[in-house]
């Protein structure tokens, strides 16, 4: 119980932390808008939600993903660091004072050049890494424009109008930064992670772009904004757009509180959901795809970079996870707009007198998803083993690439007989269940493949040279052949010395 309510209490406090900087952006911006000049808010949202929301949710990320992943493990994770101030010096604080030293480290370590390394593209590495992915976020919509001391403010960096395009171009430059460090350093193991990363990227590139595709059939756009959409009671209309409109709405006439089934992107399109994470989530180069920088091969592209070089590869893989879970949000699953209710909130007075009121409440639903995104890729990164290399590329060229393909002429051809989208939500849902169907389905073990000593051939169980007993084996050979299998004690002393000599 006591662990029930602790976390109860961080969770309260991750949300108020959320809601009170949520509020500080809106304020700042108003202010901004009113003494300024106009835009002005925009330069203000790159201070908040790139700088603050982006870098902050990031650098704690470092520590949640060690506190997470010792949770499933059953340990108890990182709690030497402490704070050598009167009561504090005995406490851990939640490993909190590790991300603090983990900081300190990489500013003042030494920064190692290796001698034969081609120092311009050497030191220009890490940038082209962290750069193209921290500029992903600008065109990404925190929260509705709202009016504050008069001023209208948009809750977004830039809003071009190939806002989609944008993200493709930009996250396609990360990869020169990791194939630059690998072959910049001269070191034939960087060499290695650095072309399959840049291969890796080659063949979720594609399969990334074709996700998306039947989005933009369904919305005729690839604005992010439009994709979000607008609330009825925003535009003083009988239906939203995007994605805050109902395909089917149940409740909610003449003000009432609102209920139906929203047109979110992953109802729409759940394979294309499906097939984007996965590719996105390999471009990002953490377990199960992090084989270019997989540790016990000894090959990352990054094994030269010392210091806080090392540091910016680092923590852009958890900026990388902040940006895809924002992207997830706003593409597929509303962004900030809330799946019901949303009308009916608009429509309050006391959010039509105080628009701050109200972009705070969606600002912070909005981040809470984002959070939530971010909670599950840690989850996928501590669950699943490194896939092989073969692996990698069999899944982005022969099975998420066909996917794709198929899925964008059945978007194509489902909005072209019901422009309304309700059949292509009727096939999404339809998809769901299949793919629900297939997430839960568990052959049944055979009788005869077990992982035993097997009396009909079957495997010894431990190696490939599978030590199975033929079939005309006698019962005297089998128990003489049983023993001389029983691998060791469990001090690891071989049993006698015909088990020895039978390995």
């Amino acid at each position: 119980m006591k662990r029930v309510l602790t976390i109860l209490f961080i969770f309260a406090i991750i949300v108020g932390a959320l809601a009170g900087v949520v509020f500080a952006s809106y304020m700042v911006g108003g202010l901004a808008e009113q003494y300024l000049f106009t835009g002005a808010s925009r330069l203000t949202n790159i201070i908040f939600l790139m700088l603050v929301f982006v870098m902050v949710i990031a650098t704690m990320l470092t520590l949640a993903e060690r506190k997470w992943s010792a949770l499933m493990q059953n340990r108890i994770g990182p709690n030497r660091a402490r704070i050598a101030l009167p009561g504090l010096s005995d406490k851990s604080l939640a490993g909190l004072p590790h991300v603090a030293t983990d900081a300190l480290k990489m500013l003042f370590k030494e920064d190692f050049i290796p001698a034969t390394a081609n120092k311009l593209l050497y030191n220009l590495g890490p940038m082209l890494a962290f750069a193209p992915v921290f500029a992903l976020f600008a065109v990404v919509p925190a929260g509705p424009s709202v009016t504050i001391f008069g001023q209208r403010v948009d809750m977004v960096v830039a809003t071009p109008d190939f806002g989609l395009l944008f993200i493709f171009a930009i996250s396609s430059l990360a990869v020169y930064g990791t194939s630059l460090a690998g072959w910049s350093s001269n070191n034939k193991f960087a060499l290695l992670g650095g072309v399959r990363a840049s291969s890796q990227m080659i063949a979720y590139e594609v399969a990334l772009g074709l996700s998306l595709v039947g989005l933009m059939l369904s919305f005729s756009s690839v604005q992010l904004p439009t994709l979000v959409g607008n609330l009825a009671a925003e535009l003083g209309l009988q239906t939203g757009t995007g994605q805050a409109r109902y395909l089917w709405q149940f409740t909610g006439e003449g003000g009432a509180f609102d209920v139906g089934v929203p047109a979110w992107g992953f109802l729409l399109q759940p394979l294309g959901f499906v097939l984007f994470f996965a590719a996105a989530f390999a471009e990002t180069k953490r377990a199960p795809f992090d084989s270019p920088e997989g540790e016990s091969e000894i090959i990352g592209y990054f094994v030269e970079y010392s210091g806080m070089k090392f540091g910016m590869f680092m923590i852009s893989e958890f900026v990388e996870v902040v940006i895809l879970s924002g992207v997830i949000s706003v593409l597929f699953f509303g962004g900030y707009h809330l799946p019901f209710g949303g009308n009916w909130l608009a429509n309050l007075e006391v959010m039509k007198e105080n628009g701050w009121l109200y972009g705070t409440v969606l600002g912070t639903f909005f981040w809470l998803k984002v959070l939530f995104f971010c909670w599950l890729q840690l989850t996928i990164r501590w669950t699943f083993p490194r896939f092989r290399y073969d692996q990698i590329q069999t899944l982005g060229w022969k099975i998420l690439l066909p996917a794709g393909l198929i899925n964008v002429f059945v978007s194509g051809a489902l909005v072209l007989w019901d422009p309304s989208l309700r059949l292509l939500a009727l096939f999404g849902l339809l998809e769901i269940g299949v793919i629900v169907a297939m997430t839960l389905y568990s052959p049944e073990q055979k009788g005869g493949e077990t992982h035993g000593h097997g009396t009909h051939g079957a495997g010894h169980g431990h190696d490939d040279h599978g030590h199975g007993l033929p079939a005309h084996a006698t019962p005297a050979h089998a128990a003489t052949t049983h023993v001389g299998h029983a691998d060791t004690h469990p001090a690891g002393v071989p049993t006698t010395a015909a088990a020895a000599s039978s390995h």
